[in-house]
């Protein structure tokens, strides 16, 4: 039987639900198409073209956010150019998708924003135990600070963070205190690009990780005996509290490799440990390492007679 030919984006939720389900992590591609829909819902794939993609990239640059209960407006949000490359990059797949299936007779290309410079903010030792202090004092749970001290100490991503227990499960990842390993992914989980290879703990959060575990905690970040699920909002309140600026939970990855780099770290362990890949870490974080350009330093200030 042949499949029906659409010409608007009722291929959009096709791809939701016949390719996310397959996916890794498919929350992240109903996030962005949710986005994508009310600007493109209205209007037919053959209007996919350089002009409705900046002006699509325009009515995204603010967002107005709401109250979860009163739906009431609270404050603007600017949404970043690399989220607007992902949300557009979500639909190019969604009509590649469709095309490939035959909902489409032809498959236009997106065109997405420039790629931003990579994010170089990073938090000093003291500016890290400012925010630490800040979820202590404002998050009687506890389970923010707990979330902050293994971004610092493993540079791990937030949304594998935030699933890992202290046993091997098919939720996320887990904390092998007894070898001390951890390990980012659970077996049943699929390798993606975002690499999540296991690593050595160090004996600071070793440490933290066992006294957690001994007053009966089952995750390593955990509210109400639950994996804490999304720390986004009270992140923001902890940055606030902290006098900080620019700092999201991303920042955490980021200043756990700058500490590594300024320590002296090589470039292919930092990547092994950060589940990095070395391009990324010598593109990003090596001016960060003691020994940067020393070679080319040294023969300017000494060249050869």
């Amino acid at each position: 039987m042949d499949r029906p030919r659409y010409t608007d984006f009722r291929t959009v939720p096709i791809y939701a639900e016949e390719y996310a389900p397959t996916v890794a992590d498919p929350a992240r591609i109903g996030y962005a198409l949710d986005a994508l829909l009310p600007f493109w819902s209205a209007l037919k794939v053959s209007h996919v073209k350089g002009e409705t993609c900046r002006r699509y990239a325009s009515s995204r640059k603010k967002v107005v956010r709401r109250d979860p209960e009163t739906r009431e407006p609270v404050e603007y949000a600017p949404v970043s150019p690399a989220t607007i490359r992902r949300e557009l990059g979500a639909m190019q797949a969604a009509i590649n998708y469709a095309h490939r299936e035959g909902y489409l007779t032809s498959a236009p290309v997106v065109t997405l924003p420039e790629k931003s410079e990579p994010k170089d903010r990073w938090l000093t030792r003291s500016e890290a135990a400012r925010l630490l202090w800040a979820a202590y004092r404002g998050h009687k749970a506890g389970h923010l600070a707990r979330f902050i001290l293994i971004g610092l100490y493993t540079g791990t991503r937030k949304d594998a963070i935030t699933r890992m227990g202290f046993t091997a499960n098919t939720h996320g990842g887990w904390f092998d205190l007894d070898r001390g390993i951890m390990y980012r992914k659970s077996e049943d989980e699929r390798t993606t690009k975002k690499r999540r290879t296991p690593a050595p703990i160090p004996r600071q959060l070793l440490a933290h990780l066992r006294r957690w575990r001994a007053k009966g905690a089952v995750w390593a970040v955990e509210y109400g005996g639950r994996p804490a699920g999304d720390v986004k909002r009270a992140f923001i309140k902890a940055v606030a509290e902290a006098g900080l600026a620019s700092v999201t939970p991303h920042t955490l990855k980021h200043t756990a490799i700058t500490w590594a780099m300024q320590n002296g770290v090589t470039t292919w362990e930092a990547a092994g440990y950060f589940a990095t890949s070395q391009e990324t870490i010598e593109k990003v974080y090596g001016h960060h390492s003691p020994g940067f350009m020393e070679s080319a330093r040294r023969a300017m200030e000494n060249p050869r007679k």
